[in-house]
């Protein structure tokens, strides 16, 4: 199996041309300064550079070299053996050995680089001995040198780059979490206006055209038995175009009720979502409903539920989990919704940070979630022992008890 090199950013492409003109550049050297000192073996050594240099020029051209690396080393040791016999030919051929550190570190895996650069090094090193005819210590430093510097240079560019790519990553994960985040909260505040002209309707106009309906049955059972004049037809018409109009107040209230809980109850939205977890995963979960039932703000039960399906999630991606509990709980002045599972747990003392590779924002969301109607989230966990989630949302206001249904 093949490993496709980096993609070239806009920057990799300046630096990789001024690559290309380098390697051309001291290879054009070379031959160039053969041909001026007239020397004995000038047009092979202009021939071999010629030859190197077309080698090399190959490699750009080739799709493979750029997405394979198998084939980007087949076509680095195609260059390297011209250039051995170049650098065989003439001193001035050394000096093409920086610029093929660059290669082999870029285009290689890190521990193949390094051998690659190491034996380039001492390729060169030994190449400038034969033609000085002696060895000394000033004749290894520049290839060492130079070899030095390229993997200094190139492995601190890749982790830069690395921690730019990530904190681009991060950046797009956190922008697309607030606005996750920003449509929850304009859904909850749409749901809740919903909510509130619903309750409107139902409060004053349905009422009112229901007392309207009931004044003029009455009205209509006080007329004489015998009155068959217009009053007791107008009388029958109004109270006919009254309750024609209640039940499309009802209608109103009927179409304006949360389309987010699918026209049921929160704790049936949570038990369904359960079921449907159960049905899917490997994972048998299960609601349970404790105090009694309150009507709560639209907002409120947006939040729980999304809550109670971002943690399923991750009990069924990360905990590996064969249980979970799920528990909707009515305490009077606050609301609770808690999640236990028997998984793997963690350490919420070491919980790494947003990766934009693995994941790690559904905590963040959902505690920005329960913040954001005052509430709380907490989580207890330990490796080994599983994982238990607890959001407490407050309720502002007391409200009515009454059975959880929409209209």
């Amino acid at each position: 199996m093949t490993t496709a090199v980096p993609a070239l950013t806009p920057t990799n492409r300046v630096l990789a041309w001024f690559l290309h003109l380098l390697v051309v550049g001291l290879l054009g050297l070379a031959g160039g300064r053969a041909l001026a000192d007239n020397r004995p073996q000038a047009g092979m050594v202009v021939f071999v550079a010629a030859a190197c240099a077309l080698v090399y020029a190959a490699g750009p051209l080739l799709p493979r070299v750029r997405t394979s690396r198998r084939a980007a080393a087949c076509w680095l040791t195609a260059v390297s053996a011209v250039w051995l016999v170049l650098v065989a030919m003439t001193a001035d051929g050394v000096w093409v050995a920086f610029p093929l550190y660059f290669l082999q570190l870029h285009l290689l895996p890190r521990r193949a680089g390094l051998a690659a650069v190491a034996a380039t090094a001492l390729a060169a090193i030994a190449a400038f001995a034969m033609h000085q005819g002696s060895f000394s210590l000033a004749i290894a430093i520049g290839p060492a040198l130079g070899a030095a510097v390229a993997v200094a240079v190139v492995w601190g560019y890749q982790v830069l780059y690395r921690e730019s790519e990530q904190r681009r990553r991060l950046i797009d994960e956190l922008t697309a979490t607030r606005a996750d985040l920003a449509e929850a909260q304009h859904t909850a505040g749409v749901l809740g206006e919903r909510e509130r002209l619903a309750r409107e309707i139902h409060d004053t106009l349905a009422q009112g055209l229901s007392s309207i309906q009931l004044l003029l049955r009455a009205a209509e059972r006080a007329l004489p038995p015998a009155s068959t004049n217009l009053a007791a037809s107008y009388v029958d018409q109004a109270r006919q175009a009254a309750a024609d109009n209640l039940a499309e107040a009802r209608r109103f209230v009927a179409a304006l009720s949360p389309p987010a809980l699918d026209g049921t109850t929160l704790a049936g939205a949570l038990e369904r979502l359960c079921g449907t977890t159960s049905v899917r995963h490997r994972l048998t979960a299960r609601f349970h409903l404790t105090g009694d039932p309150v009507s709560l703000p639209t907002a409120h039960e947006v939040v729980l539920l999304r809550m109670a399906q971002a943690a399923l999630a991750n009990t069924v991606r990360h905990a590996g989990a064969t249980t979970v509990e799920v528990t909707l709980s009515y305490l009077g002045d606050h609301v609770a919704l808690s999640l236990v599972d028997d998984g793997t747990g963690f350490d919420p003392d070491r919980l790494p940070g947003p990766d934009p590779e693995r994941g790690g924002f559904g905590l963040a969301a959902m505690r920005a979630r329960a913040c954001s109607l005052g509430g709380t989230l907490t989580v207890e966990s330990a490796p080994g022992k599983g994982t238990a989630l607890a959001a407490r949302l407050p309720l502002d206001q007391p409200v009515q008890t009454r059975p959880e249904a929409h209209p």
